[in-house]
C-alpha cells in the first residue's frame, strides 16, 4: 500500500486548522522556521492521533525548500500541501516580507510541483490584501507570474527601495501569490494535481491580533465595522474552504484566487471604508 503524504508549512492557526482537514490517514510533514513551534504543534496533533514528521525550514531559503519537497517524497506519495507560511507589516521588513512571502511562496510552487502525485491537491494561503488598491502594471503582473525564479529574485521591482514600505510589500508579495498559483497551474496540472490560493481576510489569529494592536489597528477595526460580515473570521472557517478544494469536491477548480474576506473588500470597492 502506497503511504499517501500531506505536508504544512507554517505551523500557525490557519495552516494547522487546515492540515488537520486533509491529514488523517496522511502522513503529516510539519515545516516552521521555529524548532519550539514546530515541536509544540507536532506533539499537540501526535495526541490527536495524526502520524507526524517535521523538519526546520526557511521558506526564504530556495535550497532549504528542495530539500523538504525531497523530504516529502521519500515519505511516500505527496498528495496534500498545505502552504501558509509568511510575515505580516507589522512583524517584518520590506526585505523580509519579499524574501519569505513573495520568494518563499515561489520557491515553494516550483520545487513542490516536482513531487506532486498524480491527483494531488495544494492550496497557498495569501491574504486579502492583494486585493486591495488598483491592479499592478501588466508586465509587473506578468513578471510575478511567469518570470524564472532566478529572474524573479533578481528583478529590480523587488528592491527594497522600489517595492515601498512593509505595507506596501505586503500588498505586492499576496498579489504576487495569486499570479503564481495561477501559472503553476499549468506545470501543476501536467502531473495531474491541483493548486489554488486563499485570501482570507481579518482571522483571529495570533498574528492578525499582532498587527490590530500596532500602527495600524484603527484602519483593521474599521475593515471589521464595515464589512458585510461585521466581524473576524475564524481559522475554521478557512480550512473549511481549503479542505473543499483539496478534496475531490474541488476537482474542477485549480489556478484561482478565492477571496474569504466577510466583505471587506467589497466595502473598499464601494467606498466604505
Amino acid at each position: 500500500m502506497i503511504q499517501e503524504v500531506a505536508v504544512l508549512i507554517g505551523t500557525g492557526s490557519i495552516g494547522l486548522a487546515a492540515a488537520r482537514r486533509v491529514a488523517c490517514g496522511r502522513t503529516l510533514l510539519l515545516a516552521d522556521h521555529n524548532p519550539q513551534q514546530l515541536d509544540t504543534v507536532a506533539d499537540l496533533l501526535r495526541g490527536e492521533g495524526y502520524e507526524i514528521r517535521t523538519r526546520v525550514t526557511d521558506v526564504s531559503d530556495r535550497a532549504a525548500i528542495a530539500a523538504l519537497a525531497d523530504t516529502a517524497a521519500e515519505l511516500g506519495t505527496v498528495t496534500r500541501l498545505v502552504h501558509a507560511a509568511g510575515v505580516s507589516p507589522v512583524q517584518a521588513s520590506t526585505e523580509r516580507i519579499i524574501h519569505v512571502d513573495l520568494l518563499g511562496t515561489a520557491y515553494v510552487l516550483e520545487e513542490f510541483a516536482r513531487v506532486i502525485g498524480d491527483g494531488g491537491s495544494g492550496i497557498v494561503i495569501a491574504s486579502m490584501a492583494g486585493h486591495m488598491g488598483p491592479r499592478f502594471p501588466e508586465k509587473l503582473e506578468h513578471t510575478l507570474a511567469y518570470a524564472t525564479l532566478e529572474e524573479l529574485a533578481g528583478s529590480a521591482v523587488l528592491a527594497p527601495e522600489n517595492v515601498g514600505d512593509s505595507g506596501a510589500a505586503y500588498v505586492l508579495a499576496k498579489r504576487a501569490n495569486a499570479l503564481r498559483v495561477q501559472s503553476a497551474a499549468i506545470t501543476w496540472g501536467d502531473r495531474g494535481a491541483r493548486i489554488n490560493c486563499l485570501s482570507p481576510g481579518i482571522i483571529s489569529t495570533p498574528l492578525a491580533r499582532d498587527e490590530m494592536s500596532g500602527p495600524s489597528a484603527a484602519g483593521y477595526e474599521a475593515m471589521v465595522t464595515t464589512s458585510a460580515a461585521g466581524r473576524m473570521g475564524t481559522p475554521t472557517e478557512v480550512a473549511d474552504l481549503a479542505a473543499f478544494l483539496l478534496e475531490p469536491t474541488g476537482s474542477f477548480i485549480t489556478g484561482a484566487d478565492i477571496l474569504i474576506d466577510g466583505g471587506v473588500i467589497a466595502a473598499q470597492k464601494a467606498g466604505r471604508l
